[in-house]
């Protein structure tokens, strides 16, 4: 016979205060040199959100985009065009 267990999860800013709330999302913050995940509800989330900025990832280096080596054929003859209109006026 096979029997289905459900878990739930609480949150757990909820449950310092005794309070049974359903989490659904987690919130990551760093403690004591770790990177630390507790469950909480969406109100806790979005408060969480707007009083902290999201946690960075630093230890990898970040890739860079490669510049364009070769800039679009009608931006190249614009800035000729305008030089001799300079020098014709100017003659």
């Amino acid at each position: 016979m096979v029997t289905e267990v459900f878990t739930r999860t609480y949150c757990d800013p909820h449950a310092v205060r005794e309070e049974k709330v359903e989490a659904t999302e987690s919130i990551q913050f760093a403690w004591e040199g770790a990177v630390r995940e507790i469950d909480a509800c969406v109100d806790c989330f979005k408060e969480h959100e707007a009083r902290f900025e999201p946690l960075v990832d630093y230890s990898r280096p970040v890739k860079r985009r490669r510049a364009k080596k070769a800039a679009t054929p009608a931006a190249t003859p614009a800035p000729a065009q305008g030089a001799e209109a300079a020098a014709d006026s100017g003659a």
